[in-house]
This record gives structure tokens, sequence and C-alpha cells, in this order.
């Protein structure tokens, strides 16, 4: 039997502890990162929901920002939910003017798409791959996903409250995945599980 993979969770703001419990209920070692060294051994690692311009910022401090981009350029798999999406993705529409991100998926995200935190929703949606019927999906200032490249593939779609057509919120390029919504702070273990389940197959 192989050995559990080691999953490691970046541990500069937002959700981190919710992670970190998910993926351990998954089956998998977890780790915080933090710092460079922290980025040695790992099979995985998650993007947090929370804020991507304060992450973004911290990272750099932490001289974490160079090494994780290198690292996920040579195919670390990965999972962003939220934030998470924002960092990941190679273009960022409404973002700060200093803002950075990791730009190693082929997806624009608009920051904040779904509103302020008042404007935070919960609702039912339908994701390729993920089997047991649909997710119960929390949203919190959330992105969605305005274009995609080639290669990227849509795993999820839902009709924002206030309008008429559907927007992008789960996507996959390889062994990269990223939610808008936050799996995380529910009891809902798919997609952990599915992400875990990718980074098993890439050992």
């Amino acid at each position: 039997m192989s050995r559990p993979p080691i999953i490691g969770v970046l541990a500069l703001q937002g959700d981190v502890r919710e992670h970190l419990r998910a993926l351990t209920a998954c089956g998998a070692d977890v780790r915080p990162v933090r710092r460079p060294e922290d980025l040695e051994g790992l099979d995985g690692i998650v993007l947090p929901g929370g804020e991507s311009t304060t992450i973004d910022k911290l990272s750099r401090i932490f001289g974490l920002r160079e090494p994780l981009i290198a690292a996920l350029q040579a195919g670390l798999p990965a999972y962003g939910s939220c934030a998470g999406m924002i960092l990941l993705a190679k273009n960022v529409l409404d973002g700060t003017k200093d803002q950075q991100t990791f730009g190693t998926l082929d997806i624009t995200v608009r920051r904040n798409a779904f509103g302020r935190q008042v404007e935070s929703f919960e609702t039912d949606v339908d994701l390729d791959g993920i089997d047991g019927g649909p997710m119960h999906a929390v949203f919190i200032r959330a992105p969605w996903v305005e274009s995609i490249d080639d290669g990227v593939q849509v795993l999820g779609a839902v009709v924002p409250p206030g309008l008429d057509e559907s927007k992008i919120i789960a996507v996959r390029h390889q062994n990269v995945l990223a939610t808008s919504f936050h799996p995380e702070v529910t009891d809902d273990l798919r997609i952990h599980r599915y992400f875990v389940d990718l980074v098993r197959a890439a050992q």
C-alpha cells in the first residue's frame, strides 16, 4: 500500500485549520506551509480561502512566493478555494493595483465578483467528476471565472443571485483544481477527497 500523500496548506492567512482538518479526514498527512523549507517533500498544496491581497503580500514577506511558483511550475498538484483560486489564476480583474498572483492556472477571474460580505450566499451546485449529487456551496466575497484558456476544464457553474447567466465556479487543469466556494467550511469532504485522489495519482 502506498504511503499517505503529504499535502501542505498555505498558512499565511485564511481558512487554514479547516483545510487541514478536511485533508486529514481524507487520509492525507498534512503540514502548514509558511516558509520555503515547508515546501520540501510535499505531494500537493492547498491555497485557502481568505484575503487574496493579504496572502500575496505575506508570501513575499516570508520569501515564499518565488519557491512556491517554482514548485507549481514544476507540477506540484494544487487546489485553491476562493482566494486560492485568485492566487492560482494568471489574470485577475478588479484586483488591487499592486496585486500579484502565482499565475499557474490559465484562467481570468473577477475578484469579489459575487459582491461584498453581506452579499455572501449558499446554494447547491453540480460538479463534473464529483459523485453523490449536488454539493452545498458557500460563497463568501467569492470570485468567478470570466474566461478560460485551452485545456482548462469547467467542472461547474452557477447563476448568481440577481443575474440571468451562469458563471464558472469550479475548474481543473491537469493537477490544478480551483473553486470559487469554500468546501472547507462545510462537512462535505468530496472536494478534498477529489483533490487527495488527484495527488495520489500524481505520486
